[in-house]
């Protein structure tokens, strides 16, 4: 079958570019319809299924017969992924068409290089580009960017959370395209004017209309319960600051409380003293503000005070280590105390600050009897009641007596949350009969029987109205903090786990500010109109193990990560709210009390008993999932998996190495599969490279997979050794072609090596054993050392040395007898590599030159001792001191010894990395990073014949 692109070549550096921004998007990106946790960048899976689907130009030497024409067209493909990944063009109806069409032309080639295969007939229609099917869907962002480059898109997910979001995102959209909103004010402004609402515009103007509705609703019923706050003359004698909003009512934005326990001390122990994490409320710089608990005269209690200004008088009243402190009598509560009370029901909560929208900023304000009381009396009508597991990964709240999902709300929270759900029926039913008027058909199908008539319709509204909900219930929990920086909340899970919080924020869902049921409709329907929804879409409950949706499919998927991440536990949270709301659409998907777990691929111990069987129930269940991909999907496509990546698994020697990177290989390799490639995707901005170390390595990894031919052969080690040297230099030079980043390399690298390791059906060593996928990655790791060294003898004499001593000392001073012996072996001289201007020597020692210290007036063209060495760090100084258009200059002087310097600067970001020399590492990578634009401002500049020379030697 036709080699793809992605089994050759990615534009790494745009991808990762593209995936890094799209962490900072929040208006119209899919993350702002429902939460889920480590959801893949749109950037990268829209890159990742484009190069899966189009072929590599050396696939067809009768189209591009030279490695020259081959480069010219991967150069024009990789042009259209830097377009495609850009967030800009999310909404380019064009662009993706025209990328639609690159991959029907690959399809034509595929069909007609197969037109005798035996099953042509049934998996080479040249009409009908294959459809598109992810069995780990999760967040929905690859079926969604499958969908968006024209394939009819499957997700399934045994997920019941992640099931709706997808139907969300792909299925619901194209069933309501191109149609006019049914609304009142809709109707009335534009009749039926269908050409204004193209994709899904119509249906998020629904959307927006009825989520306000039931906003009105909601405040109508419960608003009292939400009062705005006046600002009294006797307010603003204690507090000068608050005079400019004398005698105006002001919205309240959130609620600070703190959980309190008794006294441990008797002579308080009817007091219910506070466990404040930090008495700050804002540090913003100008417009500090924090709470003082105040002890009475008395001794009969505290008050809260809010105060402006300065400095809190206390830090806080409970730490990470050591737990709380009485602040009546000074006592310790260590937190088995706290745990006990917890556990014991005697842990309350008192209202300690309130803060409302001021002009242009917040306006912190000391609570009262009368706002606490009023919180406290509100009684809702129902609670979630199902249990919070036992034992989970990222959950501790049981700890201090939440035992039940309910647990983690206030009674305000429930009254507002089971408001908005109870709503939902009614706004659904106002839906249909809006409808019905507009002249929809009035069918009883409803969404889960494929309608597509007012009643469909109608439940599709509510569906993105029942995530409206889940927007607040992630805005509006008793986990919920006040960030004191941006004066706004953290969100519940603003980790991937439900962790015990000791003061908290309650929001108020009727301001316009970050929690609100505004905000999470206008951020839900920014979301839609992005979309779209050209082809159909599906998306089912499914187990990946037994799945068969994948049958002659494309396949991507992102499956779960070993044991880092509990989906199911965590995704109980939503859940409950979701059930509450929606069960009545879809019966089948929330026909359980809680989201299924048995059969989730996580190997949690707790779940199994042990980590060994927690192992060996994912070691099983990720093998039966990947046969299923490896028998099923399309043999003209390679399936692509993606790997969550941590950066604890590399180390210096062994490379790429953990227990669940080869669990995860092992499971690939066992079910059938062979690998054509690795990709590093980082989703982390560059500049974070510094603080992580050398180490900077890829929040996933994309493996690119293929079936495993039945006829392959055992092969002994030192076969597979000898075919990694024939075959990785081959790979590296490719992969030197594309830029990619060095940083990047040792990942991408295992692509080749592995797909040498899994071409055989195993590899055994002298003994008869079988060569594990661990040692397989290391002895791969090696032959990409020797690799990268072996170009060392290409270099001058001056450069070797200077690779030698940057391995011993790095641009730290060394002892004049040690680099003296070690220049004759590299057929130099320290006098000569001193005049050669990379090195400096003194008193004894010699140090090398750091770029910032090379001469600024160099000119290679009079350099009468031109080094590899010298034009490289001369490269970086001009890019980190001037720009990229004088270090372009500098290129087109240097001729070819710029290829050199390329190839130095692999290596010696190979040594930096190995050393754990982070800066250093980081000045190559950014050249390197930087080359392809370098190049092309090369182009246009004119150095005419004055000196430019061809080669080096």
């Amino acid at each position: 079958m036709a080699k793809k692109l992605i089994e050759v070549a990615l534009p790494l550096a745009a991808i990762n570019e593209a995936s890094a921004r799209e962490k900072s998007i929040r208006h119209g990106h899919p993350s702002t319809l429902h939460l889920w946790w480590a959801r893949r960048p749109l950037a990268a899976a829209r890159a990742v299924l484009f190069a899966q689907l189009v072929d590599d130009p050396s696939a067809h030497p009768e189209i591009y017969p030279t490695e020259e024409d081959q480069h010219e067209e991967r150069e024009r493909l990789f042009r259209i992924i830097e377009e495609l990944v850009k967030w800009e063009n999310t909404t380019n109806q064009k662009l993706f068409e025209s990328a639609n069409e690159e991959i029907r032309k690959s399809w034509r080639l595929t069909c007609a290089e197969n037109a005798s295969h035996p099953r042509a007939s049934e998996l080479f229609n040249p009409d009908i580009l294959p459809a598109f099917h992810d069995p780990f869907a999760g967040g929905g962002a690859i079926p969604l960017e499958a969908q968006r480059l024209g394939l009819e898109s499957y997700a399934s997910d045994l997920n019941p959370v992640a099931v709706l979001i997808n139907k969300a995102m792909i299925e619901i959209p194209p069933k309501f395209a191109n149609k006019a909103p049914i609304n009142p004010t809709a109707m009335e402004k534009t009749g039926v004017l269908e050409g204004k609402y193209s994709g899904a515009k119509g249906l998020a103007a629904d959307v927006s209309y009825y989520g306000n509705r039931m906003r009105e609703e909601a405040e109508r019923r419960i608003g009292q319960f939400y009062p705005k706050i006046t600002i009294t003359s006797e307010m603003t004698l204690e507090r000068p600051d608050l005079f400019k909003y004398q005698g105006e009512s002001l919205t309240v934005i959130a609620y600070l409380w703190t959980r309190t326990v008794h006294s441990p001390n008797p002579a308080y122990s009817k007091i219910e003293v506070p466990l404040i994490s930090s008495c700050a409320l804002s540090t913003k710089a100008g417009k500090e503000a924090w709470v003082d608990p105040v002890i009475r005269e008395d001794q009969s209690g505290y008050d809260f005070k809010v105060r402006i200004g300065g400095k809190p008088r206390i830090e806080g009243t409970v730490k990470r280590s050591g737990g709380g402190t009485c602040i009546m009598s000074g006592a310790p509560m260590p937190f088995e105390y706290l745990r006990a009370e917890g556990k014991a029901g005697r842990m309350g909560s008192r209202l300690m600050a309130i803060v409302c929208e001021g002009d242009r900023g917040r306006v912190y304000l000391s609570p009262t009897t009368e706002q606490e009381e009023l919180a406290l009396k509100s009684e809702p009508l129902w609670k979630p009641e199902l249990a919070l597991p036992d034992e989970a990964l990222g959950f501790r709240v049981q700890l201090y007596g939440m035992n039940t999902f309910g647990d983690l709300f206030t009674s305000r929270q429930l009254l507002a949350l089971t408001t908005f759900s109870d709503l939902i029926p009614e706004i659904i039913a106002e839906v249909e009969r809006d409808a019905i008027a507009a002249g929809w058909s009035n069918d009883e199908e409803g969404l889960a029987l494929g309608g597509i008539g007012a009643k469909a319709y109608a439940q599709a509204v509510g569906v993105y109205l029942g995530f409206v909900i889940d927007r607040i219930a992630d805005r509006c929990s008793s986990i919920v903090t006040w960030d004191t920086s941006r004066s706004s909340t953290r969100n519940t899970f603003s980790r991937q786990a439900i962790a015990m919080t000791w003061d908290f924020a309650e929001v108020n869902p009727f301001s316009d500010s970050t929690g609100s049921i505004s905000g999470a409709v206008g951020g839900l329907t920014e979301m839609l109109e992005r979309l779209l929804p050209a082809k159909k879409g599906f998306s089912t409950q499914s187990a990946a193990q037994s799945q068969q949706i994948s049958n002659l499919k494309a396949v991507s998927t992102d499956p779960p990560y070993y044991d880092n991440i509990g989906y199911a536990d965590l995704a109980d949270f939503f859940y409950v709210w979701l059930r509450q709301s929606l069960a009545s659409i879809y019966r089948e998907i929330f026909a359980t009390l809680a989201v299924p777990k048995a059969d989730e691929l996580v190997a949690t111990p707790y779940r199994h008993g042990s980590k060994a069987n927690a192992e060996e129930f994912f070691m099983r269940g990720m093998t039966d999932a990947m046969a299923q991909l490896s028998n099923l999907s399309h043999p003209a496509i390679p399936v692509t998996i993606y790997y969550a990546f941590k950066q604890s698994e590399t180390d210096e020697k062994s490379g790429t190495s953990s227990t669940g990177w080869e669990t995860f290989l092992e499971a690939v390799l066992t079910a059938g599969f062979k690998i054509s490639g690795t990709w590093p995707m980082r989703t982390e901005l560059s500049n974070r490279m510094v603080g992580n170390g050398s180490n900077a390595l890829a929040s996933s990894i994309v493996l690119v997979c293929r079936k495993r031919e039945e006829s392959a052969r055992i092969a002994t080690r030192g076969e597979f050794i000898s075919a990694l040297r024939i075959e990785m230099p081959v790979a590296f030079a490719r992969m030197q072609e594309t830029n990619i980043a060095p940083v990047d390399l040792a990942q991408a690298s295992i692509g080749p090596g592995m797909a040498i390791f899994t071409s055989f059906s195993k590899v055994i060593n002298a003994d008869g054993e079988r060569v594990s996928v661990k040692e397989a990655l290391s002895l791969i790791n090696q032959t990409l050392d020797e690799v990268i060294a072996e170009q060392e003898g290409d270099f001058d004499g001056d450069t070797r040395w200077a690779i030698s001593w940057f391995e011993q000392y790095g641009f730290d001073a060394g002892e004049f007898g040690v680099a003296e012996t070690l220049s004759k072996a590299k057929n130099t001289s320290i006098s000569g590599v001193v005049e050669g201007g990379i090195a400096t020597s003194g008193q004894g020692k010699v140090r090398l030159l750091r770029p910032s210290e090379l001469d600024e007036k160099w000119d290679p063209s009079s350099d009468k001792r031109l080094s590899a060495w010298e034009a490289l760090h001369q490269l970086i100084r001009v890019l980190q001191a001037e720009a990229e258009v004088d270090a372009a200059r500098l290129v087109a002087k240097l001729g070819s010894t710029a290829d050199a310097c390329l190839e130095l600067a692999y290596r010696l970001y190979v040594v930096s990395e190995r050393k754990g020399r982070a800066s250093d590492g980081l000045l190559y990578n950014s050249l390197v990073q930087s080359w392809k634009e370098i190049l092309t401002l090369k182009g246009s500049i004119d150095v005419g014949n004055s000196g430019a020379q061809d080669s080096l030697f």
